[in-house]
């Protein structure tokens, strides 16, 4: 406990910093990395991401991904998973893995002291996993429970319900946790093929934050990655959208009805990008002053909160909110949120609805930076969007470069209140199915 304790107050020791001297390195082995030096501290926080994660579940294997993930630090090369995680204790090193819809990621700390330990053994869990009979059931059995909870969960079946109307038989159209047949159907050798598929260095995204050069760095990418598959599973096509606008109702036995809500979105590298992300933020974006909380929650006390948020994933595009609101009280709520759409995409924002936002948006902007965990987290996301590597000291300018009439523009091309769907799971009192 103390050593964990240690490393935790490590990671957040750094002073914040609006802007970071980022450097591009590669490996002599061609691995690519985006590196911050910071040698005030004898830490380094090391961020990896996999171009795929649960969306290269192949058919039939939904859930493979996921149960994999959950399996990589639970034993690999002559270590059980009760040795690894000595190991990795006795040298105070953290790994994390996490399978997403669109990346599996692999963060992981160590001190330099015992850097060249701590990634020989994260190189032993990702090239030479056991995947050991009792460690999956271990591991099968807590994905099984969490799906039993969710299936309890109005938020998550919401959710879920949204995305299958909207993307069907795409792998977005299903969760990638899986079912409770599909999990419990896998077997070893699914999971050694869902390794295979989702592992490989034709998909590596990297940076590294901390205590260690750029020289050493190469090194460290080619000793840590060099021998994994050279490629993987093929990516998902793109995923058509086949949700038309309307109310859907799922009943479920619950005070309170849980509303899911959207449409179409953007895409990350559109040009209006910036304008949408004030427009939302303007409209939905959790804050007290956004418009839905004010017509919804504050005007109306129809819901305790109300956001919305832009989902650019890789095969699709979301414009999406939620909310909670009494069974009694759900039919309003949902045609306030309805004419609150329409009323922005008609009128935009106004001038001091713009300047506020700028103002919120470039002085939170640096508070991000907090740490060398968080900073390598903003650095990996930053390449798998495409983005350039001066991005973090440039972006502030491109929110103040937004105008009014730029948000006006956006509004009436992205906010399509015909279009919304509204999943309710709960038993609301006025509304009922449409289609």
């Amino acid at each position: 406990m103390m050593i964990r304790l240690a490393l935790a107050l490590i990671l957040f020791a750094l002073p914040l910093r609006a802007e970071i001297a980022i450097k591009e390195v590669v490996s002599p082995g061609g691995i690519t990395a985006w590196l911050v030096e910071e040698h005030g501290i004898p830490f380094t926080a090391l961020e990896i991401r996999f171009k795929g994660g649960t969306s290269l579940d192949a058919p039939g294997k939904r859930g493979a991904v996921n149960l994999m993930t959950g399996l990589i630090e639970e034993g690999a090369g002559d270590l059980d998973a009760q040795g690894f995680a000595a190991a990795r204790d006795g040298l105070a090193a953290s790994y994390r893995f996490r399978a997403g819809i669109d990346s599996l990621s692999v963060s992981a700390q160590f001190l330099t002291e015992n850097r060249d330990q701590a990634v020989d053994l994260l190189r032993l869990a990702l090239v030479e996993p056991r995947f050991d009979a009792d460690a999956v059931e271990r591991v099968r059995g807590q994905v099984l429970s969490g799906l039993r909870s969710d299936a309890k969960d109005p938020a998550v079946l919401a959710a879920n319900a949204f995305d299958a109307a909207a993307f069907g038989d795409h792998p977005y159209g299903s969760s990638g946790d899986g079912t409770l047949e599909s999990v419990a159907a896998l077997t070893r050798d699914d999971i050694i093929a869902a390794n295979t598929g989702a592992l490989a260095r034709d998909r590596i995204y990297v940076s590294a934050v901390g205590d260690i050069t750029a020289e050493d760095l190469g090194a460290l990418l080619d000793h840590l990655l060099g021998d994994l598959p050279a490629t993987g599973a093929p990516m998902p096509g793109r995923a058509g959208w086949a949700l038309a606008g309307g109310v859907t109702v799922q009943d479920f036995p619950t005070p309170q009805s849980v509303i899911r809500f959207g449409h179409e979105g953007i895409t990350r590298d559109d040009p209006d990008f910036f304008a949408a992300y004030i427009l939302n933020e303007v409209l939905g974006g959790g804050r007290f002053g956004a418009r839905l909380m004010t017509e919804v929650r504050e005007k109306r006390g129809l819901t305790y909160g109300v956001s919305t948020y832009l989902a650019p994933m890789d095969h699709a595009e979301m414009f999406l909110g939620q909310f909670a609101s009494a069974n009694e009280k759900a039919a309003e709520a949902v045609a306030v949120v309805q004419a609150e759409w329409a009323r922005m995409a008609a009128e935009g924002i106004t001038a001091e609805e713009l300047a506020s936002t700028k103002t919120f948006l470039t002085g939170s902007y640096p508070l991000r930076f907090d740490g060398n965990g968080p900073i390598a987290d903003i650095l990996v996301g930053m390449q798998m969007q495409g983005l350039p590597i001066d991005y973090a000291a440039t972006r502030n300018e491109k929110i103040e470069a937004v105008t009014l009439d730029d948000v006006a523009r956006v509004a009436k091309r992205l906010l399509r209140p015909d279009d919304l769907h509204f999943v309710v799971v709960g038993q609301p009192v006025g509304l009922a199915s449409d289609g």
